[in-house]
């Protein structure tokens, strides 16, 4: 539920605006257009190889994401954000790219920005994206690279960064807190900072795989830092603890922090925004890949999924003592990393508390609570 609290331009500064005030619902999608990588990032919990031909052979095509285009600019969607996997992997990705821009979409990408080339560049220079973030795994060939698993990586990295800086597209940077770069995350930011006119954040939740490979998952976990680690991280980044303490500052109010409201679901997902699977899945978020909260674009409509689907979907109640009791009555639960497809990932269900994020929470109320 904590986000990673760095403000947004307003949505009125962008095109389509009117869509809103002429009555239409505004909202957003994310088209993870690949789960395939070029890279093998140690904690990824969606990438697969990037040469797997039967996931290749899964992906959406350049007419099937024309009609989703389509269909969701004809419901209000005024952005979307291209994800993967690496996008760039795709050899229709200009195609992709020019059909979304086409139907009217602002248009962002997230790359590791190893695959841009001068194409690229000229084709972004041409159709100016909403803007371009890049994830900076390490400022150093050897920490990079020991995330990313793979050799040459952190050259091609600086290439193609600097490709998309002189471009002059809105290029934002961001980085993971692992256990792998903790050491470096001064120096990352230092030089996210200097890149991206001012921009950079960073996140220290690691989400555990989609598809729940063990293997991957202990990858995952040795990864991922200790709550004091958290803290100790984002109190030494006073633009971050700032924006912390402006944004969850207070604890949750005792009238708001009640067992009665049984909804599972108390976030905004699925209300303003959504995420197309490579293979045409629709779920309400990016972590959420519970069988009950996933829509095959294929066999369906993106109509009936807004409409129908999700709203129904959404609104599942619980009645399970330990969620209504601990996490419906915690007054730092704006402080935590608890949502309802975390704790999936974490324990099969929907509404178990996550002892570790409980801990998160806990020592950052303390961290603001004390200064």
């Amino acid at each position: 539920m904590a986000g990673p609290f760095v403000a947004r331009k307003p949505l009125a500064e962008f095109p389509l605006w009117e869509k809103m005030a002429a009555g239409r619902a505004v909202f957003s999608f994310d088209l993870e257009l690949t789960a395939r990588c070029n890279l093998d990032c140690r904690h990824c919990y969606i990438n697969l190889p990037a040469g797997d031909r039967a996931a290749k052979k899964r992906e959406l095509g350049v007419d099937e994401v024309r009609r989703l285009a389509e269909e969701a600019a004809g419901l209000g969607a005024v952005w979307c954000l291209i994800s993967g996997g690496e996008p760039l992997l795709r050899k229709d990705f200009d195609e992709v790219y020019k059909v979304l821009q086409g139907k009217g979409l602002r248009v962002s990408l997230f790359t590791n920005a190893t695959l841009v080339s001068e194409e690229h560049v000229r084709m972004f220079k041409k159709f100016p994206p909403r803007d371009i973030e890049v994830t900076v795994y390490g400022a150093t060939k050897e920490t990079y690279e020991r995330v990313t698993r793979t050799p040459g990586s952190f050259e091609a990295f600086r290439r193609g960064l600097d490709r998309l800086l002189r471009s002059g597209v809105d290029v934002r940077l961001k980085a993971m807190a692992l256990r792998s770069n903790k050491h470096e995350l001064p120096a990352i930011g230092a030089f996210c900072r200097t890149h991206a006119k001012g921009y950079f954040r960073y996140d220290p939740n690691l989400h555990l795989r989609l598809d729940g490979d063990k293997a991957r998952n202990g990858l995952i976990l040795a990864e991922r830092l200790s709550p004091r680690e958290v803290v100790r991280l984002e109190r030494s980044d006073p633009e971050r603890f700032g924006a912390l303490r402006a944004s969850c500052g207070e604890p949750v109010p005792a009238e708001d922090r009640t067992s009665d409201c049984r909804h599972v679901f108390r976030c905004g997902v699925g209300k303003r925004s959504f995420v197309v699977g490579p293979e045409g899945s629709l779920r309400p978020c990016v972590a959420l890949n519970h069988p009950g909260f996933v829509y095959d674009l294929r066999k369906g409509s993106l109509t009936d999924a807004w409409n129908r689907f999700l709203p129904e979907a959404l609104a599942r109640e619980t009645a399970r003592p330990e969620y209504l009791e601990k996490c419906g009555r915690c007054p730092d639960v704006n402080l935590c990393f608890w949502c309802p497809a975390h704790a999936c990932l974490e324990t099969g269900e929907l509404d178990l508390p996550v002892e570790a994020f409980c801990q998160v929470a806990a020592a950052r109320a303390e961290a603001l609570k004390n200064g």
